[in-house]
Formats: C-alpha cells, sequence, structure tokens
C-alpha cells in the first residue's frame, strides 16, 4: 500500500543503499520549505509533473523522466494535483551519480525497478533478494543520459522574484528594461545579470522558463492552443515552433511518445510490482 505522505519519512534513518517512496497526491501540494538528505533523491514522476528548486535554479520533472538530487542539496519540490510521484533515495558513495541536479530519462526498466523497490519493506537486508534487487537498479540508473529540462537562477534575490512572477504569470512580455525598472536597475545591468548568473540572454532564459510552465500545464491535460494563449503566444504554430526547437519534438508527439513508454512498462509489469502497488 502507498505511504500516505512522505512529511513523515526521513530516508536518512536506515543505513540502506537506496530506499524507494510511492506518493499519490490528490491536490495540488504547495511549495515545501527548504531541506536536504544525507542520501541522494531521485524524483520520479509517472502522472502529473513536478517542480524541483534547488539554489541555483528550477528543475522539470515531466510524466517518465526524473531529477536528480545529488546529497546534501538543498531543494523543494511542488506537486501538481493528480500526481503520481516515486521518490528513490541513494546512499553517497554506493554508485557514481552527477555530482549535480540534472535531468534524466528513465528506461522502462529502471521504473519497473524503482515501482517493485516502493513496494517491498524498507527493512531489508542488503545482501538479500530486495538488496540485490537494490544494487542492479543502482548500477542501471548511472547509466540514464540527461535532459535539459531546467531554469538556471541564482542566489540573486531579484533574479529569483522574476522567476516567480514569470512562472505566476508567463503571459508577461515585459522587455528587459520593464524588468529593469521594476527591480531598480538599468537594462543593461539586468541584462549583464542574467548572462553572468545563467549563461543565457535575458529572452533566451525566460524561453527556457515558459518551456517548463509549458511542459507542466500540457502534463495536466490542457491543451496546445490553451497552453499557448496562457504564455501569452500569438499563435499555435510559434508555440509549437518553440517547443519543437527545444525538445526535438512536437508536443503532442513529445507527450505520445511518453505515454506509450508508459504503456509498455504497464505491460511488462501487470504480473510485478505495478500491479501490486495499485497503480495501473
Amino acid at each position: 500500500m502507498p505511504r500516505p505522505h512522505f512529511f513523515d519519512f526521513d530516508p536518512d534513518q536506515l543505513e540502506l543503499p537506496a530506499l524507494a517512496l510511492r506518493v499519490e497526491v490528490e491536490e495540488s501540494v504547495g511549495e515545501l520549505p527548504m531541506h536536504q538528505h544525507a542520501k541522494g533523491q531521485l524524483v520520479l514522476a509517472l502522472r502529473g509533473a513536478v517542480t524541483s528548486e534547488v539554489p541555483d535554479g528550477y528543475w522539470m520533472v515531466p510524466p517518465q523522466c526524473a531529477v536528480w538530487i545529488p546529497a546534501g542539496v538543498p531543494h523543494s519540490n511542488r506537486m501538481s494535483a493528480n500526481a503520481s510521484i516515486y521518490f528513490l533515495f541513494v546512499a553517497p558513495g554506493v554508485v557514481a551519480m552527477p555530482a549535480e541536479c540534472c535531468t534524466l530519462a528513465i528506461s522502462p526498466m529502471v521504473r519497473e525497478m524503482i515501482l517493485h523497490l516502493a513496494a517491498l519493506p524498507q527493512d531489508y537486508a542488503p545482501d538479500g533478494p530486495t538488496g540485490r534487487l537494490a544494487m542492479v537498479l543502482l548500477e542501471e540508473l548511472g547509466k540514464m543520459p540527461t535532459e535539459q529540462l531546467y531554469l538556471p537562477i541564482s542566489g540573486d534575490a531579484r533574479m529569483r522574484r522574476i522567476a516567480k512572477a514569470l512562472m505566476a504569470d508567463p503571459s508577461d512580455r515585459s522587455t528587459v528594461a520593464e524588468w529593469g525598472a521594476r527591480m531598480a536597475m538599468s537594462e543593461r545591468t539586468l541584462a549583464r545579470c542574467v548572462l553572468k548568473e545563467t549563461g543565457l540572454t535575458f529572452g533566451r532564459w525566460r524561453q527556457q522558463l515558459l518551456l517548463i510552465v509549458a511542459l507542466q500545464r500540457l502534463s495536466l491535460g490542457a491543451s496546445v492552443q490553451a497552453v499557448a494563449e496562457e504564455l501569452g503566444y500569438e499563435s499555435v504554430s510559434a508555440f509549437i515552433t518553440m517547443f519543437k526547437a527545444s525538445l526535438g519534438k512536437p508536443p503532442g508527439r513529445y507527450f505520445a511518445d511518453k505515454e506509450s513508454k508508459r504503456g509498455r512498462l504497464a505491460y511488462v509489469g501487470r504480473d510485478t510490482a505495478s500491479e501490486s502497488t495499485g497503480f495501473y
């Protein structure tokens, strides 16, 4: 049975190579306070979406992908309504994992092993069957490729204010000069600040933010037309062009491919953990 919530779960209490936790979200969960773990954390979304905030950016967790948060990194997670989320906690030093946060494309096999581990007792013996499963899972996890679903920000309070404002109103097309005036900065100073802190121009940085918002909305079932309008695009085709240039596929194909992978996972796991967890 899935645990009611992860607030009462402390992954650092058990000295095991890997622990998995399943969380079903009925209503949107507000932004959790910044916290950190001695273990690394993988956030996997099977349905819905998660945005993970770390000190230097926002990471988007679309369906069938995961965000890796290394041990000791402060973070905060926001989960959408009707989300099905799995957390995998990994003891440091057990397997070579990225030293920085990143979005991972998770294979069906790795995904299925996470589901299965989450359905098993957490007080397993490291040298028993579950312990061996955990080690194989971690070995395969280290091979997963990355995806660029990241919004770089910084500790600069003004940049964080702009990011939060744009996430609240992504249709805002204020110029760099107008944003600078709001932040008591000149246009040139703000442009230099964004480039220095993120490596991106202001326009490219805002486009990446819009992509993250678009993925959130689309993963919740909003139409392409509705998302294009919400993000302030003059036409649906302009929005689709941006999406395809960023992720290599138009929105329909991108999510169809994600759903196809999920369907194959459901079929493969029909006699194993996917049915025992009650998700499929």
